[in-house]
């Protein structure tokens, strides 16, 4: 069975855009072009309208980051590492410990020494950006 590439138009435009009207105007401008070939295509894109237009909610500089999903393939792929190195588990609950850890220790780290988005930035957002940080290390 051969596979059709969808070349034109192409729904990353829509995240392309430099501004919410913009990108609302590309959704639905792709989703009208692609009404007649894959109709259910269309509907979904138009159903997901919210959902896929509420990163420009946020500041620009946040937009690129909050269009990838690289920490993520970045986090699944140190838990596969990880496990790769124990090999085999002797319950489904060793296999959660050690992923529970992992995501226990980045947790803390994302808390006080790395972050994705800078509390500079994040500040435009939300004046709580540093409650979470208080909350967790007050008791």
């Amino acid at each position: 069975m051969r596979r059709r590439v969808l070349t034109n138009p192409s729904p990353r435009m829509i995240f392309l855009e430099q501004s919410q009207a913009q990108a609302k105007q590309r959704l639905r401008q792709i989703a009208d072009q692609l009404r007649e070939r894959i109709p259910e295509i269309s509907e979904l894109l138009e159903e997901a309208e919210d959902d896929l237009l509420a990163y420009v909610h946020f500041p620009p500089a946040h937009w690129s980051k909050l269009c990838s999903a690289n920490p993520l393939e970045r986090q699944n792929r140190e838990i596969a590492r990880r496990t790769d190195v124990v090999r085999i588990f002797p319950d489904p609950q060793a296999l959660l410990r050690l992923t529970t850890a992992y995501l226990q220790e980045q947790d803390e780290e994302w808390l006080t020494e790395r972050r994705y988005m800078s509390i500079g930035s994040l500040s435009e957002v939300s004046t709580d950006i540093a409650l979470p940080v208080q909350a967790k290390f007050a008791a």
